[in-house]
């Protein structure tokens, strides 16, 4: 036989073939390593063997922002699991994702030499040395060094977390290298930077799970107890998820897996700092919310303050309760609901160890926070009773099915009531205490009977407290009578107490001015910053408005509606104490000076300002008692606080509705120009669909960065509302953002926003949605809007009233005040 080794002719159609060839096994073939001589570019993916997972550039939703990140492979919803440069993006499609010649992962742009990120590693290279980069089908991507035959891991992402963990990850801290793994959160749905929240193991104490908000605690887990978070009833061990914990010399860990292999599991913190654990339904193509943190009211670290016990069942409005052998620190906070300065001892003795001494049991517990806890392990519920009884400094004590023996010797912060699951705890009491525990009757149920024992005290307390400010009252023969106070359904702040609160008035602790009066900072003996609202002599706001504020904000409550704490009735003199906030107003932040502007404001916030505006009004138009109309809706009167949630103040004109009525007419006509309705500022007709006249004037205001009336454009002379619907119907209604928003900008919400906008504010009442149905329109996506009409008051003014509004605008760009039908 012979062989000719000549080459044969290969025609052009047969390499058109075997490129053809080569191109589809190189698409056919997942490729899941990465080397120095393959690099991963923009639009180039690395896919796990299983192909789970995926990597490469990516963008969130209205970001032109590029990132690398990794993400399901086969879920339809991108989920984004891991972010390289979250702090560093690219801007641009030049992305090039590579190994160094150091052996360094590194993110660079093919215009700039500056890497955006990279590993630094710090491995000695040798000759012998190469390195690869793999993506397995945990989510895991792993930089291997190579040497000799040998494969070492130098590198991998399961240790440096983002804003999610994936089963089997790690959480908590390599005690050798000092290596802590934790999440962060995202800064917002479009910005995977670094957020403000965390969740990690606290190792101080007993360790635990904690979410961070910067350095102060927001949700703890509880301790680690009979295998589980023993704060977390939902996350006891079952047929789906198995959780680890490991605490020795080398290392402090939490971990979970995954019992059946075919469910897909998540555990990410979200932008908001809430901590959810989602699994993914092929059927309905979405993720379903298992688990979340925090996850009701007594969820939140410290939410009863010291010695106080969260129970949400307890039969009462307010679900904090002191601990057994406890009385709240502040019954007027209490009163108001406001548990945070927590308990103190009823019977104050100089020390513990007295005789008589017990515990009292309080069942279904979230153990106390263990920062102060001691452990001791192989004893039962007896020894361990004994060994908290025979320290004069153990408070409480619980122990665990596993022999774990815990006792708490700080304050017993972070109590709370399990309906059905929890541990039994067991509180130190005095004989005193544990007489009276002993009488209590036993067909009531302990905390709810306490409850209304605590009720009446207090209630007979301010009772006493009204009576004997009565008599005060008439001995200095005040023109007030008593028939002017009797409905005021809230605490009394004597005059001595505001004034030191505020310094006496100081000009230094005024934080704003309206048509009422001069709004004080201050600062009350227990450390609780209030706003004291002080009438003014010369406003026409009478007794009227300030007995209508007090007796309708004192029944309304709502997280998106100011706190009223009390108020204060001397001589002349009347005043409302609220709830300190601490951004101040909302058109401060809207309106204000540019250099005092804030830049903060960008479209998630504005959105979320204007759904919890909404909310608020919802809850005063439907959900509440009685129908409420404000009458006097506008940015001065939305308060901001510490988080920017918008909270509905100043209800001096607000009317009650009951049964069916839905609307009324006045005589006199009292609100501001600019946000009133038609029908309500030309014939005194006021109803709900008013109020959502006002809420579409806001909404735009709030979008613009503009007043209404103050509203100036050079090409004609329509107010804001005018400008609104100019833009609307020549398709040109992006132009009404405030070009100072921040960050990206979703159009479809901002139009969405804007025709909720102008819906709001038509001319007819009949044609304005209810504020049920603007809130859907907010909040919904899918929701078909109508078209809207043309607005009220939509009108051009005068020329010379438009050049007059430019050239007070020119000349006091910090005016804040509105003017108003009558004087407020």
């Amino acid at each position: 036989m012979f062989f000719n080794f000549y080459p044969k002719i290969i025609y052009p159609e047969t390499w058109v073939f075997i490129s053809f060839l080569f191109l589809f096994f190189r698409l056919c073939t997942s490729i899941d390593t990465l080397t120095s001589s393959h690099p991963i570019k923009d639009g180039d993916l690395l896919v796990s063997s299983g192909e789970i997972f995926a990597l490469g550039f990516f963008s969130p939703e209205n970001s032109r922002y590029r990132y690398v990140g990794i993400w399901y492979k086969k879920i339809s919803v991108q989920t984004i699991v891991w972010v390289a440069n979250r702090n560093n993006p690219i801007d641009g499609t030049t992305g090039v994702l590579s190994i160094n010649k150091d052996g360094d992962l590194i993110i660079y742009n093919q215009n700039q030499s500056v890497p955006f990120w990279q590993t630094n590693i710090s491995a000695a290279i040798t000759a012998s040395s190469s390195y690869s980069a793999q993506l397995l089908d945990s989510g895991n991507l792993v930089l291997f060094r190579d040497n000799n035959g040998s494969r070492l891991v130098a590198w991998q992402s399961f240790e440096y977390p983002t804003h999610m963990m994936l089963p089997n990850m790690k959480l908590g801290l390599d005690r050798k290298t000092g290596q802590e793994w934790f999440l962060t959160s995202w800064k917002s749905p479009n910005d995977p930077g670094t957020g403000e929240y965390s969740y990690r193991i606290d190792p101080n104490g007993v360790p635990q799970l904690v979410v961070l908000k910067g350095s102060a605690y927001r949700w703890k887990s509880g301790p680690w107890i009979n295998n589980k978070w023993s704060g977390i009833p939902q996350m006891s061990p079952d047929l789906i998820y198995n959780g680890s914990f490991i605490d020795n010399i080398d290392e402090l860990s939490a971990t979970y897996g995954v019992v059946d292999a075919s469910v897909v599991s998540i555990l990410f913190l979200d932008d908001s700092g809430f901590l959810q654990r989602s699994t993914w339904h092929d059927d309905n193509h979405r993720w379903v919310q298992f688990w979340s943190a925090p996850k009701d009211q007594c969820d939140y670290y410290g939410r009863c303050g010291a010695y106080g016990n969260c129970d949400l069942n307890n039969g009462v409005d307010f679900e904090c309760t002191c601990l057994p052998g406890y009385e709240p620190m502040s019954p007027r906070d209490w009163y108001l609901q406001d548990g945070s300065a927590g308990c103190k001892r009823k019977h104050m003795v100089d020390h513990m160890c007295g005789a008589g001494e017990g515990f009292v049991k309080v069942a279904n517990a979230k153990v106390p926070d263990v920062l102060e806890a001691r452990v001791a392990m192989n004893l039962n519920m007896e020894k361990c009773k004994k060994a908290c009884l025979g320290n004069c400094s153990c408070l409480a004590y619980t122990s665990g099915g596993s022999g774990e023996c815990f006792t708490w010797y700080g304050d017993l912060m972070d109590v709370r009531k399990f309906p059905y699951w929890g541990l039994d705890l067991y509180i130190r009491a005095d004989a005193n205490e544990l007489a009276e525990q002993s009488k209590k009757p036993q067909n009531l149920h302990g905390k709810k009977m306490a409850a209304v024992v605590t009720s009446v005290i207090l209630m007979s307390l301010l009772s006493i407290r009204l009576l004997c400010w009565l008599v005060k009252r008439r001995k200095k023969g005040s023109n007030i009578q008593t028939s002017d106070i009797e409905n005021l359904d809230s605490p009394i702040f004597d005059m001595v107490e505001i004034e030191g609160a505020t310094n006496n008035f100081s000009d230094t602790n005024r934080i704003g001015e309206g048509g009422f009066g001069i709004v004080y900072k201050g600062l009350l003996s227990t450390g609780k910053e209030i706003a004291v609202k002080r009438l003014s002599v010369n406003s026409k706001q009478g007794l009227d408005e300030f007995k209508n504020e007090v007796i309708l904000i004192t029944k309304l409550q709502h997280r998106n509606l100011v706190r009223l704490l009390g108020c204060c009735i001397n001589g002349e003199e009347r005043m409302l104490i609220y709830e300190y906030m601490a951004n101040g107003s909302l058109d401060s932040f809207i309106f204000g000076h540019e250099n005092t502007r804030t830049k903060s404001l960008t479209w998630r916030r504005r959105l979320n300002i204007i759904v919890g505006i909404a909310q608020g009004l919802l809850y005063l138009h439907h959900d509440s008692r009685f129908r409420v109309i404000h009458r006097d809706l506008k940015a001065s009167n939305v308060l901001l606080d510490g988080d920017l949630n918008p909270k509905i103040s100043d209800f001096g004109l607000a009317r009650a509705f009951g049964g069916d009525q839905s609307s009324a007419i006045t005589r006199r006509v009292a609100g501001t120009y600019g946000y009133m309705s038609p029908e309500y500022a030309i014939d005194g007709i006021f109803s709900m669909k008013s109020d959502v006249f006002s809420f579409g004037v806001m909404v735009l205001e709030i979008l613009s960065g503009e007043r209404n009336r103050m509203f100036y454009h050079p090409d004609h002379d329509l107010n804001l509302l005018g400008h609104a619907w100019k833009l609307w119907i020549g398709r040109k209604a992006s132009k009404l953002l405030d070009p100072r928003v921040e960050g990206s900008v979703p159009m479809s919400e901002i139009l969405r926003c804007i025709q909720v906008g102008l819906l709001c504010v038509q001319k007819c009442p009949k044609d304005r949605p209810a504020m049920s149905s603007v809130f859907l329109m907010l909040i919904t996506e899918t929701a078909v809007l109508p078209q809207p009409k043309q607005p009220g008051f939509y009108m051009e003014r005068i020329p010379q009233e438009a050049h007059h509004l430019m050239a007070e605008r020119i000349s006091s760009i910090n005016e804040v005040t509105a003017t108003q039908l009558e004087a407020r």
